[in-house]
């Protein structure tokens, strides 16, 4: 609220002007005389004094409506980035799907179900996403991170996640069938019931990865695998699994 400074009431111009010296400014000085004659009169005015005090109750208002329209507008937000994702879906490219993937996963909403079949993913961060019988199939998410994401029941087919970080994800139940993980880092993921059929680990970080229930390995490429846990790589090869290196090795 403005501070109102309490004014006394001006002298009559006939003591004002003799304190006015020369006398050509006298004309300048009356004028001054009446703005200061409107001052007073104004400052004694309780609607202006009322005026303020609305004026600063707009703006509590104003704050406290914001506040309180704060969770409109993030389930606005959350809206709007679905019918990105929906809009886009079954077509190739980017689409504006990454950042509306990371806006709701950020906002710890659920991904499950989504369908971002043969969609440009590159680079995307997901962090713990809920992706469970999610749609991946052919899409490209190279350098992506999905530590700690769960994939259970996803269609992973012939999707490419090279280099990509799915540490302590899960994937279980997941298809992976043609998909190319090489080089991803799959430290301590949940492989039990996956179906790794035909499936580039070549290069990929196994380190305690829960291998003993895979459902299938066969025609799986297990070339350079790193750090992968006792007895995996035995089993993946009298199991179909083979060892071939990539064309630029």
């Amino acid at each position: 609220m403005l501070t109102r400074e309490p004014r006394h009431k001006p002298d009559a111009w006939s003591t004002w002007k003799k304190k006015v010296k020369p006398a050509w400014v006298q004309p300048l000085a009356m004028i001054e005389w009446l703005l200061e004659w409107v001052a007073f009169i104004l400052s004694n005015w309780r609607f202006l004094e009322v005026l303020e005090y609305l004026g600063t109750f707009s703006v509590l208002v104003a704050v406290v409506l914001y506040f309180h329209e704060s969770e409109s507008r993030i389930r606005q937000g959350h809206y709007q980035a679905w019918q990105v994702i929906n809009t886009a879906q079954g077509k190739g490219g980017n689409g504006g799907r990454v950042d509306a993937m990371q806006q709701l996963n950020a906002d710890h909403v659920s991904l499950a179900g989504i369908d971002v079949s043969g969609a440009f993913l590159h680079g995307v961060v997901l962090p713990g996403a809920h992706l469970l019988r999610s749609n991946f199939s052919a899409a490209d998410a190279r350098d992506s991170n999905f530590k700690s994401a769960d994939f259970s029941n996803a269609d992973l087919s012939s999707a490419n996640f090279r280099n990509a970080n799915l540490r302590d994800s899960m994937l279980r139940g997941a298809s992976m069938d043609n998909a190319d993980f090489s080089g991803a880092d799959l430290s301590r993921s949940e492989l039990s019931e996956t179906s790794l059929l035909n499936t580039d680990l070549s290069f990929a970080d196994l380190a305690d990865v829960h291998w003993q229930e895979i459902k299938t390995v066969r025609g799986a490429n297990i070339y350079g695998v790193k750090n992968a846990p006792a007895g995996f790589q035995d089993w993946a090869k009298q199991h179909g699994a083979i060892t071939t290196a990539p064309p630029n090795e």
